[in-house]
């Protein structure tokens, strides 16, 4: 009796432990993040010459999109597309509303109009 007591006791601790560890790996995982900007640029030399290597140094990522060919299902796009990736929602936030990107984006904006966001994506 006091055997089988033990077995079960051992067999509950793994239990816990076992889940306690799960919960601690599931908060470790992040969730990826996109940033889309839409850019109707205004003046393309002026865009490319200022505005780009700023930003370029400004947002350090990959991007998934740069301004590639697009095409609309429903409704007007607008004329550039850029995606970025970033490892989280935090990162692709610091990275947007860094001094550096915000000297950037005011050089941008004399060039060309922004709407730029960011979405969570799904978890690996």
């Amino acid at each position: 009796m006091k055997r089988q007591l033990l077995v079960a006791l051992a067999l509950l601790a793994g239990i816990g432990i076992g889940a306690v560890t799960v919960q601690g790996l599931r908060a470790q995982t992040k969730t990826p993040a996109y940033v889309i900007a839409e850019i109707d640029v205004i003046d393309q030399d002026g865009y490319a010459r200022e505005y780009q290597p700023a930003a370029l140094k400004a947002i350090s990522t990959k991007f998934l999109s740069r301004g590639s060919k697009t095409i609309s299902f429903k409704g007007e796009p607008p004329k550039r597309i850029v995606v970025f990736a970033f490892d989280d929602l935090d990162q692709a936030q610091a990275a947007f509303t860094s001094e550096a990107y915000n000297q950037a984006y005011a050089i941008g904006s004399k060039y060309a109009k922004f709407r730029i966001f960011a979405v969570e994506g799904v978890a690996p």
